[in-house]
């Protein structure tokens, strides 16, 4: 396999284990690991590096608000930042808290926040991110169970933490708030024991004060990040220096081996939580290469407006982004007039028949990229160079199309927070990793195991099972849970739960999920992950929520139909009314199940793979109902929770009629 080096054979399995496949690393890895600078030992090492290297370099940005409305985005150099940083640092060690203690920080993505986890960074303090998206039990917990004693907070969040009184306080000790804090939060604060600060205040605590930093290492936990997870309580991903350094090692070079530049001239937009692993780890990266991070304003509405106004040259995304862009694309294309609309399909037809005949992307469109697709580039802020999805698998469909027309590199990539964020990561310029996750970064092996129950064997072709990683990345393990720390680390692998299958490039793709599996009452086991991600390659779904279990020998399904599928085959079929109403109306239903089956039949499912029963759900999946998690995965037992009365009536209804 092109980018792949095999550095262990594979093994069958003995006494009923599973097979394993050979281990794998990156091409790129052929003289050693991709490493650390030796003298940085810590991400306060990494941070103090580039300050040292680029103190004029703008580093956080945000936009200012004049009159009401966004205006330009105002910034501050590194050494800015660094001389806030070590009065906030100082303030922290003023009141008695230092290395080893845990710092929650609780809010939407800001330079606050990342001064915030610096000055975490200095005295060797455990950060610790709380969602903007969590509730408050979840916040409470996490504050409880990783015993955190301080908390910076954006000022729209304070009321938040307050909600975790009186259980948080016996370990909570002080707030920070970005901004104000009003007078009736100080006064509930303090009729519970502890201080708060507004972030100016706090500030000044810290201004005349000086306290030696301590000495950081490699192991150090510099991170208890709380994964969302899909069921159960949130877990603490015990995140180390190394994770962090050895996965920005890894992508340096990996860059650098595309031929793609990462230097100090480069932009990048944040607005995927800081609390997700794939954009701190991001973050990091671009920090330690002197680049610029400009904030969004937290309105997904005015995200594009942002980048036109930052012009980012690095973009990282998830699918639902991607697809909004792809759908508003369409809408503009399909509303075009003919010879607009001719040309665009020339343009893109000829692009992409240069890309898949090997041209790279920058050469492929000839003028077309000036004449067809700047409008594209424009809407992007001009100069970005490379989109990452990552977070959830992106549609083919939409991967290649933005491929062609975004004048840029769309790859996408795979991480879990277990992994310190990206892990492998599709390459630039490689038509033939469309719709895969690419090769491993210079700094792990992977490989797969055999899944026999799910039909899944690593010593197949294609190889086929599930997805184990082992190197410097690898988490610590989940803190104060040992027992499940060692169902998921065994013998140094990490078992992601994802299973994967080896493209003949050396590339990765990930098509199903080891957990998400369960048996009909005939027997049968399905892998349900899998049919989600065919149905949903239905034009008239968006989304679907596939359920079954040991009880019921067939498959239901909740689905967010595509509001302009089913409205256009509704006007074409003398059915008339509001989304709602036509989800409810039997005959969109009876249509809905009839496209569900003729796709199953020419997917080649099996026939208890086929769907039997719908609800049609107008309003989406959201956060807010906690059907999903922070990065838009399904929770499965929330949504049963949610959609349980559904379900009983399409199964009682269903038998009824057979």
């Amino acid at each position: 396999m092109k980018y792949l080096l095999q550095s262990k054979e594979g093994s069958e399995g003995l006494n009923g284990a599973p097979s394993v496949g050979p281990s794998y690393r990156s091409v790129f890895a052929k003289d050693g690991y991709a490493t650390p600078i030796p003298s940085i030992d810590s991400c306060w090492d990494a941070f103090k590096y580039a300050v040292e290297k680029y103190p004029n370099n703008r580093m956080l940005g945000h936009r200012e608000i004049v009159a009401g409305k966004p205006g330009e985005y105002v910034w501050q150099t590194y050494k800015e930042v660094y001389d806030i940083v070590m009065k906030l640092a100082s303030a922290i060690r003023s009141l008695g808290i230092g290395k080893g203690d845990r710092c929650g920080i609780y809010g939407a993505n800001c330079p606050e926040w990342i001064m915030s986890l610096e000055a975490c960074n200095a005295h060797g303090l455990c950060c610790v991110p709380l969602y903007d998206t969590l509730g408050a039990s979840a916040v409470e917990f996490i504050i409880c169970h990783a015993e955190v004693r301080i908390a910076f907070a954006d000022e729209r969040k304070i009321a938040e933490l307050l909600k975790t009184f009186p259980a948080s306080a016996k370990f909570l000790k002080v707030i920070v708030s970005f901004g104000n804090v009003t007078p009736e939060q100080r006064e509930e604060a303090e009729n519970n024991g502890l201080e708060i600060y507004q972030w100016n205040d706090f500030l000044l605590l810290g201004q005349d004060k000086h306290y030696d930093l301590p000495v950081k290492e490699k192991k150090d936990i510099c991170t208890i990040m709380y994964t969302s997870g899909s069921t159960g309580e949130p877990k603490g991903v015990m995140i180390s220096n190394q994770n962090i350094l050895s996965m920005i090692a890894g992508m340096i070079r990996m860059l650098q081996s595309s031929n793609l530049s990462l230097d100090d001239t480069d932009v990048y937009i944040s607005y995927l939580p800081l609390a997700h692993m794939l954009d701190r780890g991001l973050e990091e990266l671009f920090i330690f290469n002197g680049a610029s991070i400009g904030f969004w304003r937290g309105d997904v509405k005015g995200l594009i407006d942002d980048m036109g106004m930052l012009k980012p040259t690095y973009f990282c995304a998830v699918p639902r982004v991607l697809e909004r862009i792809y759908e508003g694309l369409q809408a503009k294309i399909s509303a075009a007039g003919f010879l607009t609309k001719a040309l665009f399909n020339v343009a893109y037809n000829f692009k992409k028949g240069n890309m898949f005949w090997g041209s790279k992307q920058e050469e492929a469109g000839f003028v077309f990229d000036k004449l067809v697709f700047s409008m594209v580039k424009r809407m992007l802020g001009g100069r970005v160079k490379m989109i990452w999805s990552g977070g959830a698998p992106l549609a083919k469909n939409i991967e290649e199309f933005l491929r062609v027309v975004s004048c840029a590199h769309v790859c996408q990539g795979y991480g879990l927070t277990e992994t310190s964020g990206p892990t492998l990561v599709a390459l630039a310029n490689e038509i033939s990793m469309l719709s895969t996750v690419g090769p491993p970064l210079p700094v792990i092996d992977v490989r797969l195991e055999s899944v026999p129950e799910m039909g899944y064997i690593a010593f197949d072709n294609p190889p086929r099972g599930e997805v184990c990683i082992r190197g410097d990345t690898v988490f610590a393990g989940y803190y104060k849970r040992e027992d499940l720390t060692n169902e998921v680390l065994i013998d140094g692998w990490f078992h992601t739960g994802d299973i994967g299958e080896w493209q003949p490039d050396g590339a990765l793709k990930v098509i199903d999920r080891k957990k998400n599996i369960f048996k009909l009452s005939q027997g049968e086991y399905v892998a349900v992950e899998h049919l989600e991600n065919v149905y949903t390659q239905l034009p008239c779904i968006d989304s679907i929520w596939v359920y079954g279990n040991s009880f019921q020998s067939f498959l239901v399904a909740v689905v967010n139909p595509n509001r302009k599928a089913i409205e256009n085959w509704a006007s074409s079929n003398g059915i008339s009314g509001n989304l709602k109403a036509l989800c409810e109306d039997p005959k969109v239903k009876e249509h809905m199940l009839s496209e569900i089956s003729r796709f199953a039949r020419e997917k080649k499912l099996k026939g208890f793979e086929v769907v039997r029963a719908v609800h049609l759900e107008p309003v989406p999946f959201d956060v807010e109902r906690d059907l999903l998690t922070p990065t838009y995965k399904k929770k499965r037992v929330p949504l049963l929770k949610y959609y349980q009365g559904v379900i009983d009536e399409l199964y009682q209804s269903k038998k009824m009629r057979n």
